[in-house]
């Protein structure tokens, strides 16, 4: 293997556990990243020269280096992998009791790059990283060892992967993958478009926090805005709740609400409302519409660190939005999955907006990513998911 050593103190990072470095703190006279192929293997050293682990290297990005292993008896092949894949399992299926969840979360799993979704039987793919997407035949000889699923599809048509240079295509690698794959979350039945959906198809990650609307909306009239393939929505009606509208602007997903809603019997219940979500709120208020619980599950407002004014704006002005359709004493289920919002932004936002319609608001509820997103501990980033349930008063 080829070498990449370290700048002086610049292993610290790495020896407190990180697994990421920066262009900046490597050693070019001595290891030029101008040699290296992107996705190799290469061995980190610090500047001593001792041997940290075993890195994937992309030299044209400023994360130039992902550790893989930190034993350099052991690269990135199909062994490690069936490690890794292992390790992973044996989390998830200590919270979860049936097979369908986040099996492997990038960094968080040791295998940074790589995430797969389980589905029973079948398991959906994204590679983002050049060193990932070369042990491709790997991850999937891996899977099928460990799993023996049915069907292994790649749905690698992610934007992270264009800022690797890599090309976007949805592919079945392993047996036969159907359009629609079933679910079960929280005890309710689901499809999910394998193919057209959005990242691998499903969110898993907010499971715990959909949870808890089992306490919350009985007997309920509840919206679900940004509601996608009615994860919320159905969920709220399963539980419950007299009447749910979903709001989303694509008519594909809303075609999966309605089949959601179907396959657990609850077609009487779901509505959906298709249109941009704030015009939709806006609409609904001029009508007088009024809701016991309305849902906010936006997409990432917030996609880098640039965006945080605007963002912060359009999370303030949604959520506004939102308190102004509530009933007196009503709920607010309201979500960011921007990694540049912080908990305390989220919360801020909720006060804000109450404020400013001359409301009050009180946090009873406050949740994050599942068992299945586990946070590595040194990496900031792996921990993105907020979900703040407050009750808005009158004054």
């Amino acid at each position: 293997m080829n070498t990449l050593r370290l700048k002086k103190y610049e292993d610290r990072r790495l020896r407190e556990g990180h697994l990421w470095v920066y262009s900046n703190e490597v050693d070019i006279a001595k290891t030029p990243l101008k040699t290296l192929t992107a996705g190799e293997q290469v061995h980190i050293e610090d500047f001593s020269g001792k041997v940290l682990g075993i890195a994937t290297v992309q030299p044209n990005s400023l994360i130039c280096a992902r550790l893989v292993s930190r034993d350099v008896k052991y690269g990135l092949d199909k062994s490690l992998i069936v490690y890794r894949l292992n390790q992973a399992l044996s989390l998830r299926e200590r919270f979860y009791p049936e097979p369908y969840y986040r099996l492997v979360y990038g960094d968080s799993d040791l295998l940074p790059g790589l995430v797969v979704d389980r589905f029973g039987d079948y398991c959906v793919v994204q590679t983002t990283t050049v060193g990932m997407e070369l042990v491709k035949d790997d991850i999937v000889q891996a899977l099928v060892k460990v799993l023996n699923p049915v069907g292994i599809l790649f749905k690698n048509d992610s934007k992270a992967r264009a800022l690797e240079g890599l090309p976007s295509y949805v592919e079945v690698a392993y047996g036969d993958v159907p359009q629609l794959l079933s679910l079960v979350e929280n005890g309710v039945k689901f499809v999910a478009p394998a193919y057209e959906g959005q990242k691998t198809g499903w969110f898993y990650d907010h499971r715990e926090s959909r949870a808890q609307l089992q306490r919350l909306v009985a007997g309920k009239r509840v919206l679900d805005v940004f509601s996608y393939a009615g994860s919320w929505g159905v969920q709220a009606a399963a539980f419950g709740a007299a009447e749910v509208t979903c709001v989303d602007a694509s008519a594909f997903a809303l075609d999966i609400v309605n089949q959601n809603a179907e396959l657990n019997g609850l077609g009487d219940k779901v509505k959906t409302l298709q249109g941009d979500a704030f015009q939709v709120l806006a609409d609904l208020k001029q009508q007088g519409q009024q809701f016991d619980v309305i849902i906010l599950d936006p997409p990432a407002f917030m996609q880098k660190r640039k965006d945080h004014a605007n963002g912060l704006q359009a999370y303030r002005r949604i959520n506004e939005l939102a308190m102004r359709l509530l009933v007196r004493d009503g709920l607010l289920v309201s979500g960011s999955c921007s990694m540049h919002l912080t908990r305390d932004e989220l919360v801020d936002v909720i006060r804000g907006a109450s404020r400013h319609l001359d409301k009050s608001a009180q946090v009873v509820f406050m949740g994050g990513q599942g068992a299945d997103h586990p946070v590595h501990p040194a990496i900031p980033e792996t921990s993105y998911l907020k979900c703040v349930i407050a009750r808005v008063l009158g004054v």
